[in-house]
């Protein structure tokens, strides 16, 4: 054969398997790593993230190890609270959000793997990794605050983690082919997947046949597919811009289904679902930038309001952490009349927006010394009716002044569920802000214009959860010579997920996937 293994994709999942893959025995000459995209997208999804892991750990002191390399500073590290976030909370997060669909082998491995990848990827890979404070944390009172069980990502991001994967798969001595389409599985008396036949996207084409022990599937979901998504997600999603790779057409999905009917994998989990943040309105529609990648994400919306262009709310902003609430708060924009909307605070708010996502070089800035000015502006920006604006963010300080005299005890604090409402027994909201709801009354006023942007989708194929290969139609009997990794695995989220957890599943499915195909190339070399 011409390889031992042949990975589809080149994110954190894809590059994650293909190290392990040689770890486990694969010889790194004949591992190779095909994308359909050029070089210069290298790293799929993964580069656009802000390269945060979830995981199980037991607080400060046991994740000082995984940040070693990047947190060097003592008078820092002595100011900052983590607490233990276990194994049961992790999974609570995973079925609470998902409304308890999600294949229970799957959750228990993801979570059960979290805290050893971490390792894995610090140790063997050379990740660093570092408290995210800018994003995950708060000042209170001197100390600063963790909060919704996400306190790792890899320095610089997405960037970070994938110039640190690539690093490793090419210092190993892994293969890569760029602008490499695959069309179609190489598959032996009917039931053997034994390789791959390709097209190089060069003038004029060519095709070639390569031939593995063990194909990877790692090349993500439909995210940037426009008819997959209206096909799918339904009516509007072509509308959604793509935070990620515009490469993400739903090619491997496209690859299982044209394996022959014995073959043929069942499509498994949340295809009608996908994570979608709120979105900088005047983003690329097609595809993230490879400079400012995250930075569109809009992610302050709990320190204020979201309303739409008929001037009304339509979320409680303050029902969860951003953590549990960002994925599925995109979709609820996406809905509202003319698919956008405004986030809005006042002087309070605004000073604790980050930088990288609200600065003047990242995104367009309505300010106001009055809220009625601020309405007049964002006429101009697509507000129908400003009387209803007005009306709303009255009748919102209105109810926020009433909690205030019932429950004079509450405090406002970033850093924990504050229990801060709207609701009392004098003035209730049809849509309460269940927590941080502080008046908006204190000028300048600003607004910001969102939209949804799509992450990444949930619906994908069946697994074994130990060896990540692909199940045959219609039982637990799998694929031989068939793994999956990444966004392509179905039946773990569903509508919604706990922020963070993404890159981890890419990272434990994609090793436990190259550490299958290393056991097979030994087997088959017995």
């Amino acid at each position: 054969m011409d390889y031992d293994c042949i990975v589809l994709g080149t994110g954190n999942a894809a590059l994650c398997a293909a190290i392990a893959a040689v770890e486990a025995g694969c010889e790194p000459s004949r591992v190779l790593i095909v994308d359909k995209a050029p070089v210069e997208w290298a790293g799929g999804n993964s580069y656009f993230t802000a390269g945060a892991f979830r995981t199980v750990h037991g607080g400060l002191q046991d994740l000082r190890s995984a940040v070693r390399m990047a947190e060097k500073d003592e008078s820092r590290l002595n100011r900052i609270d983590i607490e233990p976030y276990t194994k049961e909370q992790f999974v609570e997060d995973i079925l609470r959000l998902g409304n308890r669909k999600s294949d229970m082998k799957l959750v228990d491995a993801l979570v059960g793997d979290s805290r050893e990848v971490i390792t894995w990827l610090t140790e063997s890979v050379g990740v660093r990794f570092a408290f995210p404070s800018h994003r995950q944390a708060y000042e209170v009172g001197g100390r600063i605050k963790f909060w919704g069980g996400l306190e790792l990502a890899a320095q610089a991001g997405g960037k970070g983690l994938v110039e640190a994967l690539m690093d490793k798969a090419t210092k190993l001595g892994i293969q890569f082919r760029w602008e490499t389409t695959v069309v179609g599985f190489v598959v032996v008396h009917g039931e053997h997947v034994r390789g791959v036949n390709v097209t190089y996207n060069h003038h004029p084409p060519k095709q070639e046949t390569l031939t593995a022990r063990v194909v990877i599937l790692a090349c993500g979901g439909f995210e940037a597919n426009k008819d997959m998504r209206v096909k799918y997600l339904g009516p509007g999603w072509d509308h959604a811009r793509v935070r990620g790779t515009p490469y993400n057409q739903g090619d491997g999905f496209k690859l299982a289904l044209d394996l022959p009917p014995g073959l043929r994998p069942d499509l498994v989990g949340d295809w009608a679902g996908c994570h979608s943040t709120c979105w900088d309105f005047n983003s690329p529609r097609l595809g993230g930038s490879r400079d400012l990648t995250n930075a569109y994400t809009k992610s302050g919306y709990p320190l204020g309001l979201m309303v739409n262009s008929e001037g009304r709310r339509y979320v409680d902003e303050g029902a969860d952490y951003r953590n549990y609430t960002y994925a599925i708060y995109g979709k609820a924009t996406l809905r509202q009349p003319g698919g956008f909307a405004f986030q809005v605070w006042d002087q309070k708010g605004t000073g604790m927006l980050r930088i990288e996502e609200y600065g003047d070089n990242v995104t367009k800035r309505i300010e106001a010394p009055s809220i009625e000015e601020l309405a007049r502006l964002l006429e101009k920006e697509g507000l129908r009716d400003s009387a209803a604006f007005l009306e709303t963010l009255n009748e919102y300080n209105e109810a926020v002044k009433a909690f205030a005299a019932e429950f004079p005890g509450r405090q406002f604090n970033p850093a924990v569920k504050d229990g801060l409402g709207s609701q009392s027994s004098a003035k209730s909201l049809e849509i309460p802000k269940s927590n941080w709801a502080r008046t908006l009354d204190e000028p300048p006023f600003v607004a910001v214009k969102i939209t949804c942007g799509v992450t990444f989708t949930f619906g994908g194929l069946p697994i074994d959860a130990e060896t990540a290969a692909v199940i045959k139609p219609g039982g637990d009997e799998t694929i031989d010579g068939l793994l999956c990794a990444g966004e392509m695995v179905g039946n773990i989220f569903w509508g919604n997920y706990p922020g963070g957890s993404g890159l981890t599943s890419g990272a434990v499915f994609g090793r436990r996937a190259g550490k299958e195909a290393g056991r097979l190339v030994k087997e088959s070399r017995a």
